[in-house]
């Protein structure tokens, strides 16, 4: 390896880090805007109700407007706890974490993956990337998700028809696919990544 190659594989692990942190960063941000903008708001009315609730008296329409605000503050943080890492993910696996994925995308999903486990890291690596090229896609698109094993590999592919997918989200996903020796390719309708994956059971319970 010459003296260039080596400055060149420095500046790309220096460029990496930085996406990588810089997407950390933003992620931060996500999290800090749906709990100011969601669950803070909603304990706000609900903290309006109960106090006006006190001072009048007459508890009835107060209480169930506290109610609905409990209600509601309950589903933002199931939604933000999903959203920072799903339990599905933990309790289910790749496989039924897609599908729920899929279930709510902003653009119709089929997902095709068998119900074999892996190491949480490399399930949530495979399943982040696979969720951020779907959030990053807008109607008319419609997406298939692959999800196949190659002997100690995992293999996976994200599918856009009739939309492109953005360029930065596939940087950020080579990134967090490159951490764990694996790769990546892209075309500009989709992307199919490789990644060392040893299985560690088979079926939903297995770990």
């Amino acid at each position: 390896m010459t003296g260039n190659d080596l400055r060149r594989e420095l500046d790309d692990v220096r460029a990496s880090r930085a996406r990588i942190a810089a997407a950390a960063d933003a992620e931060r941000r996500r999290i800090e805007r749906a709990l100011h903008d969601g669950v803070q708001q909603d304990l706000i009315a609900l903290a309006v109700n109960l106090e006006l609730a006190r001072e009048l008296g007459h508890a009835g329409s107060y209480l169930e407007a506290a109610s609905r605000d409990v209600h509601d503050a309950l589903d933002g943080v199931r939604a933000l706890a999903e959203g920072i890492y799903p339990p599905l993910l933990i309790d289910r696996g790749l496989a039924e974490a897609l599908r729920g994925a899929a279930r709510t995308a902003r653009v119709p999903t089929r997902v095709e993956a068998p119900g074999d486990r892996y190491s949480p890291e490399v399930e949530a690596a495979v399943y982040f990337s696979c969720v951020g090229v779907l959030e990053a896609l807008d109607p008319p698109s419609r997406a298939v998700v692959c999800i196949r094993p190659d002997g100690q590999s995992l293999l996976f592919e994200v599918q856009a028809e009739g939309g492109g997918i953005d360029a930065s989200v596939l940087a950020e996903v080579g990134d967090r696919v490159g951490a764990f020796g694996g790769s990546l390719s892209v075309s500009p309708t989709g992307l199919f990544g490789t990644i060392p994956a040893p299985r560690q059971g088979y079926g939903p319970s297995a770990r």
